[in-house]
């Protein structure tokens, strides 16, 4: 959560949380904020369903947040390890294209920064989540942590927070605030506090049972309780832990749907995080239950508090308590139908991620890129179910090599390798699926900027696919090298490569996101060999075929090449109006190569118009971002002149002390202030004239046919 509503809505990047009206907890909450006073690190314990997460998310929305906000990381869906630094990484809103480990992105930008942590279900990952909070308090003096979880973090300088249950009058609050959505009024009903008093305080306990109040009174409530605990105890409530109370209550909760709801329960539990009615009606149904009749199961459901509904950017969604989920696990095993379960799981998520990359060349980008971010979570569990299970590496490399957009264009490289990786290093096997797993390997080694790796995978995935007259894999390993000359400035290889997999896309009739790029690239370095005439046909083509098919991502970068001609033909109000477009496509995509190369060349643009102070300010953000992108400008020397100039204008015009100033300034700029900084910037001043053809300024050269330096052989991330 970043901010906080007023009406208790917590937002954070990526995830809102809607908090019911909070009930009770006064002494909570005032001594929970009155912890977080006193120390860095702070954690609420006790047990599943006793009200941790929405005390925590109660008291970090009703203090004075921190400079650099409240940020809140659910971790109840991540089951590995390796992966909570990601979940931290993806909640701050971090892209990283680099090989930089998740816990280096981290500290690089929370270093100078004041802000509140909350880890809410930290329990099943807590050797890996207490390194992590050791490793950031330790470097990060201006961090606070609030933990949420059964138990405790165990580490130096904690302070344990254990919450218990609520007191009976607020418990007969709860009970009658959830009753009162069943359209129930229970008014002084004696039965109504005997049945929390039994119930031990639990909130979740009590709000299953007011989740019953649409078929059985509080009197008829409480004898089936009577006859649950008597049974589990044999009337020896006294010893009876609160945990086991919980565990009882939701058994009895249990016992009391009919037999279709709870096999929709069971089934259910299968999902890693929320899930969407068409996703349940596939996985769950069939085998006594037919998909007709899942929404009319899912309702009651809902009626019960067994489910919780909720409002998000993709629509209507369902999720499960952690606790309620893994009672409902526990029963899947005992029917024997577990495996089958997982597998319909993992075949719904494997179609969904097909048809995203169908219609990521499509109007529906924006659609799709939202939906792959909702899913991600079951989308790892399927990922992880398919590479661990015998026969799942075929299916998982498909998986892995279909959300090559996903990595790609939404800007999870580090969480695209990992996975791709994984697939490839699994049984051998020439099948297509692996030959895709190799490219877009390849493809993402580029980008961050790893050149050996990188073409170990091209020429593996190149060889192979000779071997199996595979043509379309021919076609991208041959496309990604020609990426790798590109950012290499070895323009006459990476015109030629190229050119070559253009072909070959056609005569295979290949036409997708991927293939527009290639076009793109070629254009760039049809600009750098000096032929701007060309690069600006090419980009016309892509621009043209993305609009017909409403494509946006490769659109983006087909504008930047034009803009860039623009800016070259002394056109510097069009340079502006095609960048802005650009800018703003890539960080709606999370994009953020595309974003720094956008900043840049408005840098360049700035600077043009005689706001030489702007844009320095613009190229200061630009160099926050780029450690974020790899080395600064590939570090190529074609794609390096446009900042030479730039730089060597803004200085001659504000004098060095000014310039580093500005630049200073543009440093400080967060990635979000950096691109509203650059999108909303005012009409520019009447100034410098734009330059037409070669430009020379303040001792530096920009030809088009030669680099203004040494060219490096050191990849980064392509302008494709």
């Amino acid at each position: 959560m970043r901010s906080h509503q007023p009406d208790g809505t917590e937002v954070n990047g990526n995830l809102s949380l809607e908090l019911d009206r909070f009930v009770g907890r006064r002494a909570e909450l005032s001594g929970l904020a009155r912890a977080l006073d006193t120390s860095r690190l702070v954690t609420v314990t006790g047990p599943g369903g006793i009200g941790k997460s929405r005390l925590a998310a109660r008291v970090a929305g009703g203090r004075c947040a921190p400079p650099d906000g409240v940020w809140r990381v659910e971790l109840a869906a991540v089951r590995d390890p390796e992966f909570v630094d990601h979940a931290v990484v993806e909640t701050l809103g971090l892209t990283d294209h680099t090989t930089r480990l998740p816990r280096e992105t981290l500290l690089a930008h929370l270093a100078g920064r004041r802000l509140l942590l909350v880890l809410d279900g930290f329990e099943h990952l807590v050797d890996a989540c207490a390194a992590l909070v050791v490793d950031l308090l330790g470097q990060v003096p201006g961090l606070a942590v609030l933990a949420v979880g059964r138990r405790p973090l165990a580490v130096a300088g904690e302070q344990v927070f254990a919450l218990g249950p609520l007191s009976e009058d607020e418990a007969v609050e709860l009970f009658g605030e959830r009753a009162g959505r069943q359209g129930a009024t229970t008014g002084d009903d004696p039965h109504v506090r005997e049945l929390c008093r039994r119930l031990d305080g639990i909130p979740l306990a009590i709000e299953l049972a007011a989740g019953r109040l649409g078929a059985l009174s509080p009197g008829q409530l409480l004898k089936r309780l009577d006859d649950r605990f008597r049974l589990l105890t044999g009337g020896g409530r006294d010893a009876l832990p609160r945990h086991r109370t919980l565990r009882t209550a939701i058994g009895w909760s249990h016992e009391l749907c009919t037999p279709e709801e709870r096999l929709l329960w069971s089934r259910l539990s299968v999902f890693a995080g929320p899930f969407d009615l068409e996703a349940a009606e596939y996985v769950c149904s069939g085998d006594g239950l037919h998909s007709d009749d899942v929404l009319d199961v899912l309702s009651a459901l809902l009626a019960q508090s067994v489910v919780a509904r909720e409002e998000t950017a993709t629509g209507v969604r369902y999720r499960m308590l952690d606790t309620v989920r893994a009672y409902g696990a526990e029963w899947l095993e005992a029917t024997g139908d577990a495996v089958r379960l997982r597998r319909r799981h993992r075949d719904w998520f494997v179609g969904l991620a097909t048809w995203c990359e169908l219609e990521w060349f499509s109007p529906r980008q924006n659609e799709v890129a939202a939906r792959i971010e909702a899913e991600l979570p079951n989308l790892r569990c399927a990922l992880e179910y398919c590479l661990t299970e015998p026969d799942g590496a075929e299916l998982g490399r498909h998986l892995a090599g279909s959300l090559w957009f996903c990595w790609i264009g939404c800007g999870r490289l580090s969480e695209g390798r990992h996975w791709l990786e994984r697939s490839v290093e699994l049984e051998p096997g020439h099948e297509p699926a692996r030959l895709k797993a190799l490219w877009v390997l390849g493809h993402v080694a580029i980008l961050q900027g790893d050149t050996m790796p990188a073409l170990a995978a091209l020429q593996q995935c190149r060889e192979e696919a000779e071997r199996s007259s595979n043509g379309t894999a021919v076609a991208y390993a041959e496309h990604r090298t020609g990426c790798l000359a590109l950012v290499s400035d070895d323009m006459p290889r990476a015109e030629r490569l190229l050119r070559s997999s253009l072909e070959r896309y056609q005569e295979i009739g290949e036409l997708n996101s991927n293939v527009l790029m290639a076009q793109v690239e070629l254009a760039m370095a049809r600009a750098f060999l000096g032929d701007l005439p060309d690069a600006v046909l090419l980009c016309e083509d892509v621009r043209q075929v993305c609009e017909d098919h409403g494509e946006r991502w490769a659109k983006s970068y087909a504008l930047y090449v034009l803009a860039y001609a623009a800016w070259r033909e002394g056109d510097a109000a069009r340079a502006r109006e095609l960048l802005t477009d650009c800018l703003a496509c890539a960080h709606a995509f999370h994009d953020l190569l595309g974003s720094v190369l956008s900043i840049e060349l408005l840098a360049l643009v700035t600077v043009t118009e005689g706001d030489p102070a702007e844009a320095a300010v613009l190229q200061g953000a630009a160099a926050a971002l780029w450690p974020s992108v790899g080395l600064p400008l590939f570090g190529s020397a074609y794609y390096n002149a446009p900042n030479e100039l730039c730089a060597a204008t803004a200085r001659e015009r504000l004098g060095g002390e000014r310039y580093e100033e500005c630049v200073r300034q543009g440093r400080a700029l967060g990635r979000d202030a950096a691109v509203s900084r650059a999108l909303g910037r005012a009409r520019p001043p009447e100034g410098l004239p734009a330059p037409r053809g070669s430009v020379r300024h303040a001792r530096v050269t920009l030809d088009m046919q030669q680099p203004a330096a040494s060219p490096t052989r050191k990849g980064g991330e392509t302008a494709g």
